[in-house]
């Protein structure tokens, strides 16, 4: 021991104890009757107890037979205890110490005595033996503070018991597991809980086992699960939030209390549950001769606990960074999820971390399990001193601020839930769907209120609420449904299109009427059904996306990011992190990248209709996520397929048409090119075999969907080509052999995904081809030929515009800006950049190569079609037609400019 460290003990050695034994008369008593427990608690005070320590205290003592087991856990935990009283009251310890000691003396206390009592019953019986042949051993669940690794210093344990497998012990004395694992539990209780002449280590508590104390005191894990799937209930599933195998396997118990505890989906369908947990709470502060218990009573710790639990149930399903244990750190990951705000966090934190030390001083007094504030003065005057205050009056002003942040942010849970409003309009419109409203005063409210067909809606309505499909919903989700179809009315009647928004919201609720969770957080959460019917309200095509991918119902509950830009980092982090976790399941991991873009896109689409972004940006932002999955799916393919190879592959892909353009609406397809840049034997044969697996990963239609359907024409040779070529045979294609319109296509081409080399090969070509001198008569007649063929094609329709195929449309402004990049490139390189048509636009404007007035008809018109695209795409009018009248003079300046160009 150095010299400053034997002068730091001496002092504490030679302390007076006055002030720890004011505040712990236990303490005082304890050491009295043991002068050796003093002695020894002293000369380690300088540290705390840390778990090789106590192991190494237990190994020392050379148990041999119960009795000596018992007397050393006590004594154990007499020197544990002491050395945590001595430092916390004079300083040494922080809060966390406090916890993590006072856990590991539980967790090591309850591993010696499962190790003694499980190998003395093998030695009578011998070992007990599952269905399987091997030998089953026990989990211990720790259940509480245990389970969160917060235990206080006079705190019970609750505790689970539960083996793997039903069967008999092998030996001559054998007896069922069952009976082998329940003398195992109560031997391992009365080893902790027993009180003797030492004291107890732990009191120990089973009520939270199945059926609790009518239940066995130990289950098999089908027993458990079959337990949990017929009778579980709401306020276990909250319990087990915190649940925690200490001792023994925990894996495959793992797999059966996860899915109970978390569900899939956002669980709104706990809801109810926990606000009638919450009212129980506040109705227990309420109750005589609690209020100034800190635990239990107003502001106290039980509540910051149901703060965090609650949003752990909730969401804990979908976002496995909430499945945390312990209280302080589950409040941080609130934060990091704008769940709860920093500023509440801060609070909460401090006032749970007050609390806490309060409640550790209250028990140190006489080692009980108390969180009541004493009444008598010289109590109070014993805890003013130890939690370092002056006097009673400035202890408890901060005891009611800390309270009083609690209670704020108690209140606050739930509290964006729907209630019954007064609106004289919604009570009528309550009465239509319980069908207390006569068929003429339906007609009339409806109308009322804003339906332009209110017969119509009517019968809508009347036809929900006789359908099977309402009339065979569970009760529960029955009621939900009686709350949610007056709001919808009432709510829906106020759009423009109120008769078709109210019969696609209601197709959307038919699809997922059966998902009670889901009905739940409609009617628990406002903001998330006003967003719903802004989103139906925008066209058919958003409510067929819902009912094709219900679970993205789960992103209504978060507005913010239909407001703000997506965060692509994020999204790619996410997906790393999803991807890894499913690395042995191959449909998992497809199905992962799938709901991924669907979530992503249908945030996108709500973007458009509920925030503010321009075609441009949109495009972009389907471009960029696009880039990301293409991405991703090289790496997943090329690992699966060649697990051994460490270098990645060779192999790049290239966007073309709209994807390379960075102009994609929702449903574009993608149009690619492979190549590849390896010469080494076999490598050509390998990478069609990797360019075939990919093409399949992304258009093959899983659970969830297919992840982009692909369009490979635009390869060398077109159909008849090979699916991928090298880099060398691309060039000579490109250079040599290929069609005006084929180096019309590159204008807009680039490298998207793979090898950077590869890219940046493949932009040289490009270059090359675009700074090519061109015959412009040549040139010219190539670009009207192509154009010409496509029109042969084409069937118009007098009656509409078809914003891409028409003369004057989408493909003309196209042909235009393609033709200008071909014909000028030579002379101009800063043609030559994939900007986008608009940007090539202004760039021929800039550099005089076309008039400035043309250049600004073409983009005004280009721009108005993309619009008009994108809305026809949310109304689900997939051929792209329009009135005539929707694009005024566009179609006409276009075909004038093109005759400007082409027909001199």
């Amino acid at each position: 021991m150095s010299t400053s460290n034997q002068s730091q003990l001496n002092q504490w050695l030679s302390k007076d104890l006055t002030y720890t034994y004011h505040c712990s008369p236990f303490i005082k008593r304890l050491f009295e009757a043991d002068k050796e427990l003093e002695q020894s608690s002293l000369q380690h005070m300088s540290h705390p107890f840390s778990r090789q320590e106590m192991e190494s205290w237990l190994d020392d003592r050379k148990i041999s037979d119960e009795i000596s087991l018992n007397k050393s856990l006590r004594k154990l935990r007499q020197q544990v205890i002491a050395n945590i009283i001595l430092r916390d009251l004079n300083k040494l310890a922080d809060l966390n110490e406090i916890l993590k000691s006072v856990t590991e003396l539980a967790e090591i206390t309850l591993l010696h005595a499962h190790q003694f009592h499980f190998n003395f019953l093998k030695s009578m019986h011998g070992s007990p033996i599952g269905l399987n042949g091997k030998e089953q051993l026990l989990s211990i669940v720790a259940m509480g503070k245990l389970g969160g690794a917060e235990l206080n210093v006079s705190s019970d344990i609750d505790l689970i018991f539960a083996y793997p497998e039903e069967g008999d012990t092998k030996s001559n004395a054998s007896i069922s597991n069952q009976s082998f694992f329940t003398k195992l539990c109560k031997k391992i209780i009365s080893s902790l809980n027993d009180i003797t002449e030492d004291g107890f280590v732990f009191r120990v508590d089973m009520q939270l086992r199945p059926f609790g104390s009518e239940g066995q005191i130990a289950c098999s894990y089908e027993m458990l699960e079959d337990y949990y799937q017929k009778y579980g209930r709401e306020w276990e599933r909250y319990a087990w939030v915190k649940g925690r195998v200490i001792v023994g396997p925990q894996i495959e118990l793992s797999k059966i209390i996860e899915p109970f505890v978390y569900r899939k989906y956002l669980d709104y369908g706990a809801l109810n549950s926990m606000r009638d947990l919450k009212t129980q709470i506040q109705n227990d502060v309420n109750k005589k001769g609690i209020q100034e218990n800190i635990k239990v009573g107003r502001g106290g710790i039980r509540k910051i606990e149901f703060i965090a639990q609650v949003y752990q149930l909730i969401r804990g399903g979908q976002d496995k960074s909430l499945r945390l244990k312990s209280l302080l750190p589950t409040l941080a990951v609130l934060e990091t999820k704008n769940l709860l705000s920093k500023d509440g966090v801060k609070l909460l934190t401090k006032a749970y971390e007050f609390l806490r030390n309060l409640e550790h001083r209250l028990q140190y007094m006489e080692d009980m399990q108390t969180q009541e504030l004493p009444k008598s003065d010289e109590g109070k005057l014993r805890l003013v001193k130890s939690m370092q205050y002056q006097d009673w009056n400035m202890f408890y002003q901060d005891l009611e601020t800390h309270r009083a942040n609690v209670e704020f942010y108690f209140d606050e849970v739930f509290k964006e839930t729907i209630k019954d409003q007064d609106s004289p309009q919604l009570n009528s419109t309550k009465a239509l769907w319980n069908g207390t409203l006569s068929l003429e005063d339906a007609h009339k409210h409806l109308k009322s209120l804003g339906f332009k067909l209110p017969h119509e809606t009517y019968q809508v309505i009347d036809g929900l609420k006789h359908s099977s499909r309402y009339l065979h919903l569970p009760e529960v989700s029955r009621q939900r449904f009686d709350l949610l179809i007056p709001l919808i009315i009432y709510e829906v009647s106020s759009a423009s299109n109120s008769d078709s928004t109210f019969i696609r919201i209601i197709s959307i609720l038919e699809s997922i009427c059966r998902r009670a969770s889901y009905l739940a957080m409609l009617t628990e959460n406002p903001s998330a059904l006003k967003i719903l019917i802004k989103l139906s309200k925008a066209g058919p095509w958003l409510t067929q996306y819902l009912i094709q991918h219900p679970i993205l119902i789960d992103e209504l509950l978060d507005i913010n990011h239909f407001y703000t830009k997506p965060d692509f980092v994020a999204v790619k982090e996410k997906l790393h992190k999803d991807l890894l976790e499913a690395k042995d399941d191959i449909e998992l991991q497809m199905n992962i990248m799938r709901n991924i873009k669907h979530a992503n896109i249908f945030k996108l689409a709500a973007l458009e209709v509920i925030g503010d972004v321009s075609v441009e940006n949109l495009s972009d932002y389907l471009t960029e996520l696009a880039d990301l999955l293409i991405e991703e799916t090289l790496l997943l393919v090329w690992g699966h397929m060649y697990p051994e190879q460490n270098d990645p592959p060779k192999f790049a892909v290239i966007a073309y048409g709209k994807f390379g353009g960075k102009e994609m609406s929702y449903t574009s397809d993608l149009d690619i090119v492979f190549i590849y840049d390896d010469k080494r034997d076999g490598m050509a044969e390998k990478y069609a075999r990797f360019a075939q697996r990919i093409n399949s990963w992304l258009n093959t239609y899983s659970s969830s969907g297919v992840l982009y359907d692909i369009d490979l024409a635009l390869r060398p040779d077109g159909a008849s080509g090979l699916l991928v070529s090298s880099i060398d045979a691309f060039r000579d294609y490109q250079l040599k052999r290929a069609w005006t319109w084929e180096h019309q296509a590159i204008t807009r081409a680039r490298f998207c995904a793979g090898d950077v080399g590869i890219g940046n090969q493949f932009e040289k070509v490009r270059l090359d081809i675009l700074e090519t001198q061109r015959d412009i008569k040549q040139l010219k007649i190539d670009v009207v030929d192509m154009r010409e063929r496509m029109l042969e094609k084409h069937k118009v329709n007098r009656e509409l515009f078809d914003l891409k195929q028409d003369r004057g449309g989408i493909i003309d402004i196209e042909f235009i800006v393609q033709y200008f990049v071909l014909a000028f490139g030579s002379s101009n390189k800063a043609l030559t950049p994939n900007i986008g048509n608009i940007g090539l636009l202004n760039l021929f404007s800039e550099k005089n190569l076309m008039e400035a007035l043309a250049a600004k008809k073409l983009i005004s018109a280009y721009r108005r079609y993309r619009e008009l695209q994108h809305q026809l795409g949310l109304e689900a009018k997939l051929d792209g037609r329009i009135k005539h009248s929707e694009v005024t003079d566009h179609p006409a300046e276009v075909v004038s400019i093109w005759k400007s160009i082409f027909n001199d």
